[in-house]
């Protein structure tokens, strides 16, 4: 609902948002007079020393010590103006005093930072102090009446006339009560305007904020491009712990069983005693062990898909231990690897409904157009499930899911009220982003 205009601009003295526009420039103005004294000496000495080869690294070191104020002005512009931007890309020069310099002078969110600083010297030193004088004036003309009424004030004219007045324009003296009462309102009109004043001076900070001290979209590429390949790294490494650790626990134990009671039968046999129960026993280890196998292949790439993911997703609803609604529209068959990631995404979504969700049903779907493929799992059971976070270690459950869909340009978002239902939504694309 939007706010009626003469009651915002009534009530803008008294805005919360007001007092932090003012807080914020007020600590702009000397922080803009630093930053000028910090570029001109830093800059000044390190030039000067140049020929002397000291300078060089003295400059590289000004240079990226833009990056501490750049922190510092992002702090106090979350504190006071709401705006909140992530962090560059760290600096990580290479060994070396030269591959310091080097990576100090390529830098290139240090040079943003410093045009950050150039700008601020002009922005919140010299607009911010202007600022700061006209509504410092505002509130003494507001104020007016009160110090006329307390104060006697006296001033004497060129012919040496003395006049009861504290206010002068040119030959112009406030010296009455109706003169007075008038500078007073418009010293209330201009208290009504100074909040607008501050507002837009804060947008401006905001804006220098957001546009140079934020990463860049290619810092963001990048940024994204390390996460994805750091959760592709690790969930291809806990599948291999996986496969190892069932290999080990399971079917390498059942193997080293197997070729015991074999063992034993060879020497029954040799001996002429009767060896058929061990014989027996082997057979069926070797049975148990293929079994297992065949999980653990299933677990690599299930064979269902070789039929489609519309096959390998029914095959998941008949195995479920409750009874699960399947409905799939896929028109255009993912890749392989998009089948594989929807597939097992699905699975665990599964066995997270039968363990956790305490429903006696659950409904798949899944549909896809050119582009994308969406998945979407859900029940009617307790609820209050969270959603991943970014910052979560995908090291399984639903972070693993998340981080698995986010390595190929997908992502995970569950809905999940306390009483439930709990939507939880795949969204893919049909193939791997190259």
């Amino acid at each position: 609902m939007t706010e009626n205009p003469a009651r915002a601009v009534l009530l803008a003295p008294f805005r919360a948002r007001t007092w932090r526009d003012l807080a914020f420039v007020v600590l702009a103005v000397p922080l803009g007079g630093l930053v000028g004294l910090y570029l001109l000496i830093g800059f000044g000495i390190g030039l000067a020393m140049t020929p002397l080869l000291v300078g060089v690294p003295l400059v590289a070191l000004v240079l990226l010590g833009g990056r501490v104020w750049g922190r510092v002005y992002r702090v106090l512009a979350a504190a006071l103006l709401g705006v909140a931007v992530p962090e560059p890309p760290p600096f990580t020069p290479k060994p070396g005093l030269f591959g310091f310099l080097a990576g100090a002078f390529g830098d290139r969110s240090s040079w943003r930072a410093l045009l950050f600083l150039l700008l601020q010297v002009a922005l919140g030193a010299v607009l911010g102090w202007n600022v700061l004088l006209a509504v410092g004036l505002a509130g003494m003309l507001a104020l007016s009446p009160l110090i006329w009424l307390l104060a006697e004030p006296v001033n004497v004219d060129a012919r040496g006339v003395e006049h009861r007045s504290f206010i002068q324009f040119g030959e112009f003296y406030v010296d009455s009560w109706p003169r007075v009462l008038l500078v007073g309102a418009v010293g209330v009109l201009c208290c009504l305007a100074a909040p607008w004043l501050l507002r837009v001076t804060a947008l401006l900070h905001g804006l220098l904020v957001r546009g140079l001290l934020a990463p860049t979209e290619r810092d963001r590429a990048v940024a994204e491009l390390a996460a994805k390949r750091r959760a592709a790294v690790d969930d291809s490494t806990a599948t291999l712990r996986r496969l190892e650790r069932d290999l080990h626990d399971g079917t390498q134990a059942r193997l080293v069983t197997i070729a015991m009671a074999l063992g034993r039968a060879e020497q029954r046999l040799d001996s002429g005693a009767d060896a058929g129960e061990l014989v027996t026993a082997a057979h069926a280890g070797t049975k148990e062990a293929l079994v297992e196998l065949r999980e653990l292949v299933r677990g690599i790439h299930p064979p269902a898909l070789e039929l489609g993911l519309e096959a390998a997703l029914e095959t998941l609803a008949a195995r479920c231990a409750v009874p699960v609604q399947l409905r799939c529209v896929l028109p255009v068959r993912p890749s392989p690897a998009i089948e594989a990631i929807a597939y097992f995404s699905v699975a665990e979504l599964l066995t997270n409904v039968v363990k956790h969700s305490g429903t006696q049903a659950a409904a798949v779907r899944a549909h896809s157009d050119a582009e994308t493929l969406v998945l979407t799992v859900r029940d009617e059971g307790r609820g209050g499930v969270l959603p991943p976070t970014v910052s979560e270690q995908p090291v399984g459950g639903l972070a693993g899911l998340a981080a698995r869909a986010r390595s190929v340009d997908g992502e995970l978002t569950v809905v999940s009220p306390d009483g439930g239902p709990t939507v939880v939504t795949v969204t893919l694309p049909v193939a791997v982003p190259v």
